[in-house]
């Protein structure tokens, strides 16, 4: 009798133009049963010929990259309808550079200084269809959306006041905990709440968040905005 099988493991691929950063990143994904490290790229170049070629799940990729920055090789992955998602790494923690990664087709992106927190929760979220957003990201687009739905167009997909209200302070940026207490709920209530304001107005996932904004216009916006 053959053995079963199990899932296969997500296919990733490492580029950063340090070798020191790769190899760290390499051990921490090693320990992993549910991830595999398929090859590695040292610029951008590079990295796009290896995704090609090796026809990973996640590209996880640094956004300063010789030859090719971070942010062009996911468009070309994008343009040339390669199938892998991309991650970036950066340094900056600010949200403004959440756009130009969703501009360019990337599916979020990780702080290097919080990798070793972050990265297997966020490989294994943009495997799955899904994008990795902060929690000041997510805000970021539910604000702009509640802010043009706002209009009495909600009302017309059937939101209650309490559903408004939890998704108002949401997007204000506060969490389960914080908003029960204003609202004198407890969390888990809160986030039935949530849950269920977000079905309505057709975002059920936080992928459904960018959708929207690509939509609705808020990621378009010239190449000259993205560096």
């Amino acid at each position: 009798m053959s053995r079963a099988e199990g899932p296969r493991p997500i296919r990733v691929l490492l580029a950063d133009d340090h070798g020191i950063l790769r190899a760290g990143l390499r051990a921490l994904l090693a320990n992993e049963p549910d991830i595999a490290v398929v090859g590695e790229a040292a610029d951008g170049e590079e990295a796009l010929e290896r995704a090609e070629a090796l026809d990973p799940d996640v590209v996880v990729l640094d956004i300063a990259m010789p030859r090719l920055d971070g942010l062009e090789v996911t468009r070309r992955i994008r343009d040339r309808g390669l199938r892998c998602k991309v991650l970036i790494l950066t340094v900056h923690a600010e949200e403004r550079y959440l756009l130009p990664v969703l501009r360019a087709g990337g599916a979020g992106y990780v702080q290097k200084s919080g990798a070793d927190t972050d990265l297997l929760d966020a490989i294994r979220t943009v495997a799955r269809g899904d994008v990795f957003l902060y929690p000041g990201a997510t805000r970021l687009l539910l604000s702009d959306y509640l802010g043009r739905e706002g209009d009495g167009r909600d009302r017309g997909r059937g939101l209650s006041e309490r559903e408004r209200q939890v998704l108002a302070l949401t997007a204000e940026g506060y969490s389960a905990q914080e908003v029960g207490e204003r609202l004198i709920l407890s969390p888990k209530t809160v986030e039935t709440y949530r849950e269920r304001a977000m079905q309505k107005l057709g975002l059920r996932r936080r992928a459904d968040l960018v959708h929207y904004a690509l939509r609705s216009g808020l990621l378009q916006s010239p190449d000259s905005d993205a560096g």
